[in-house]
């Protein structure tokens, strides 16, 4: 969570400095696995600690920078990036489902292997990527500072927040939930791949729903489903009905506003402080969001009931429901 936080920043600024994406995403990904190689040497939980470190420090450089390429290969049809977005869930998907055959098979302790041939795969393909714009880009010709000193930016930054810390009981603890529920693991681990599935539905839908909605209406739909959701979770898990329709708005509460961030984003940190853009973002949300989400959720849990986490969850949504409605308005968040 910390390298999350940390390492995007960094690797950002010397991607926008440079103007070289996709030479520091073949960079991070060749030294991600380098250093995930030193799992198979390491005996000591300090050792294990250090080496996920570094591992991190690198992976967490990718994501953000291959979102700006993708953004600049769609030019002017960024709103086509959720059909590209749609294969990394995808992904998720086959590799949950052969996965759990191979461990079935043949233990759990193939993981490390399977691991490190993904991140072989991900290095060599980061080659088979041209680099979009080859030009330095001066720092100087526009500022980080200015553009986070809009209040829109802001605002919407602390909505991205909210948000991700609102997902921390699901994160954590959805899947011991339900197993204390009596769920079987076989069906929870459906349960989570209907998720990914109806997040891959909004993905094919975002062209046409960036056609009828605005952008903020889209927001507003997003974060009002994603309390809802967190309130079904957590008072109707006794039935399954309701838990699958609870699963399916994963569409709302990580795909939709997923899709519509990236197409802010990319509209709020334009040219030079692209790279920039897209690191905060992941930052703020996923990484600070997410470690706020699990300190909170953590303490809930252990000293209240299930239900109470949750009920914090749709709480601090509504709350970014609210900050949006207040503050989240310009022509970006109006466009259609």
């Amino acid at each position: 969570m910390g390298t999350k936080i940390i390492a995007p920043n960094i690797w950002a600024w010397i991607a926008d400095l440079t103007g070289k994406r996709m030479l520091i995403i073949r960079l991070a990904s060749l030294c991600s696995l380098l250093s995930f190689l030193l799992v198979f040497n390491v005996d000591t939980y300090s050792q294990m600690l250090l080496v996920m470190l570094c591992f991190s420090f690198f992976w967490n450089a990718n994501l953000p920078q291959f979102e700006a390429v993708t953004l600049n290969y769609l030019g002017e049809n960024t709103n086509r990036y959720s059909a590209i977005r749609l294969w990394g869930s995808l992904g998720f998907v086959l590799v949950v489902i052969v996965l759990g055959i191979l461990f079935e098979q043949l233990g759990i302790q193939i993981l490390p292997i399977i691991i490190s041939g993904l991140l072989l795969a991900i290095c060599i393909s980061s080659w088979l990527v041209k680099e979009k714009n080859k030009t330095s880009h001066s720092l100087d010709k526009i500022s980080l500072l200015s553009v986070l000193r809009n209040p829109v930016v802001f605002a919407f930054l602390a909505v991205c927040f909210l948000l991700q810390a609102s997902h921390g009981p699901y994160y954590a603890f959805y899947s011991i939930f339900l197993e204390q529920q009596g769920y079987a693991r076989g069906l929870i681990g459906q349960l989570w791949a209907l998720g990914v599935i109806a997040e891959i539905v909004i993905f094919l839908m975002m062209h046409q729903l960036l056609k009828k909605f605005t952008v903020r209406q889209l927001l507003f739909i997003a974060l009002l489903l994603t309390s809802i959701r967190w309130l079904l979770i957590g008072h109707i898990v006794d039935s399954l009905f309701l838990l699958v329709l609870a699963q399916t708005l994963h569409a709302a509460s990580f795909g939709l506003f997923h899709a519509v961030s990236i197409h802010l984003i990319h509209q709020f940190f334009p040219g030079a402080v692209q790279g920039r853009g897209q690191a905060l973002y992941s930052s703020v949300s996923f990484g600070a969001g997410g470690a706020f989400g699990a300190m909170y959720c953590g303490y809930t849990w252990q000293n209240y009931a299930p239900s109470v986490s949750f009920d914090i969850a749709a709480v601090i949504s509504f709350l970014a429901l609210i900050l949006t409605w207040l503050f989240v308005h310009n022509k970006s968040t109006e466009k259609r």
